[in-house]
């Protein structure tokens, strides 16, 4: 059986090896017919700490390393656009006073 390959986006990165991962779906309300907002959460395993929050990542399934963690990840595919705010302050710092 093959396994299920997700991508989804990184909320989530203080603790050490875990990953917090979001995929939002739009799906129709039964009822009304009004599209809705749902999303799956995953926690991932990243053996390096290669990704970050605001990462768009690929994970794939795994067998269970925790209570929570069932997916491991395997790349990230696109690099956060939040920024730091600490390297922006200094950064800030550092051109006014020249």
């Amino acid at each position: 059986m093959a396994k299920r390959t997700i991508i989804g986006i990184v909320t989530n990165d203080k603790t050490a090896k875990t990953r917090r991962v979001e995929m939002v779906r739009l799906v129709k309300y039964p009822k009304y017919g009004k599209i809705v907002h749902r999303k799956t959460v995953c926690y991932a395993h990243d053996e390096l700490n290669q990704s970050h929050k605001g990462d768009r990542v690929e994970i794939v399934e795994s067998r269970p390393r925790s209570k929570t963690k069932r997916w491991e990840l395997v790349k990230v595919i696109e690099h956060g656009r939040e920024a730091n705010l600490a390297e922006m302050r200094a950064q800030q710092g550092a051109a006014g006073s020249e």
